[in-house]
């Protein structure tokens, strides 16, 4: 057996390939794919869920209206959108702060909501409540 041994030159040593590290990546790989294959399915079909929701509130809110030529509402003031945003900023450091209820007209552009919720967060409002209509009001 020291025989061998005494034959067998440094570079003999590299004649066998290491999968190991070849097979931790492909298992690696493979269970990426298993986890974000699911993801992506989700992220291409869309089906809008039914408007039931809690009921609203019945005090202590404020309510901001985007109607459907853009105006904006606080309560049932008209008010520009600097105004909206300094009367906000007083509501929002008023403690209790009043819940607020954002209700926009569905023939607005899905951008100008998202304005109009931009404006509310920015004044202190973090959890805002988007007013729909249920499936069932509608005519």
């Amino acid at each position: 057996m020291s025989r061998r041994r005494r034959n067998r030159t440094p570079m003999a040593a590299i004649d066998q390939i290491n999968v190991t590290p070849l097979l931790d990546l492909t298992f690696l790989l493979l269970i990426a794919f298993m986890i974000t294959m699911p993801l992506m399915e989700y992220g291409t079909v869309i089906n809008a869920p039914e408007m039931n929701s809690d009921a609203l509130p019945e005090e202590n809110f404020v309510s901001v209206t985007l109607t459907k030529d853009a105006t904006i509402m606080l309560d049932k003031e008209v008010v520009s959108q600097a105004d909206l945003a300094a009367r906000l900023r007083v509501l929002s450091a008023r403690n209790p702060k009043p819940q607020l209820l954002v209700r926009g007209d569905g023939e607005n552009s899905y951008a100008k909501v998202i304005e109009l919720l931009a404006l509310v967060r920015s004044c202190g409002f973090k959890d805002a409540t988007l007013v729909t209509q249920a499936e069932s009001d509608r005519e």
